[in-house]
């Protein structure tokens, strides 16, 4: 079992940046590649950014490529998601989720359906 809780979302203005943390409870963490997704208000989940076990490997959505980052410290068992740049249709809920312990590059090609937990989401809020 794991629990996932999500901090760090909040009000910005366009153009703002804000650092997103999900902190993982429970074994297999560094075992599992970690992602992030949101969810906007009347919108469908969109895969942001996937991290390998080890932390060297990265994907991200169109949408985000180049203004967010990735990352892992799996000493801590944090995944972290920096957004820079935000821009008004980042506006959503954010949530990490733990993938099955595969090679990333299959859970990037499968999305949502191979990640086991998920957490509560935190809001991110871009006002331009």
């Amino acid at each position: 079992q794991m629990q996932l809780v999500e901090s760090g979302g909040g009000l910005v203005l366009a153009g703002g940046s804000l650092r997103l943390s999900c902190a993982a409870s429970g074994r297999s963490f560094s075992a599992r590649p970690m992602g992030w997704f949101r969810r906007a208000p009347g919108k469908e989940r969109e895969f942001v950014a996937l991290i390998s076990k080890s932390g060297d490997s990265t994907y991200y959505g169109e949408s985000v490529k180049g203004r967010f980052t990735i990352s892992r410290d799996n000493t801590k068992n944090t995944v972290d998601l920096q957004l820079n740049n935000l821009q008004p249709d980042d506006t959503a809920v954010y949530y990490c989720a733990a993938a099955r312990a595969y090679d990333e590059a299959y859970i990037y090609i499968r999305g949502a359906s191979v990640y086991d937990y998920w957490g509560q989401g935190t809001q991110v809020t871009v006002s331009s």
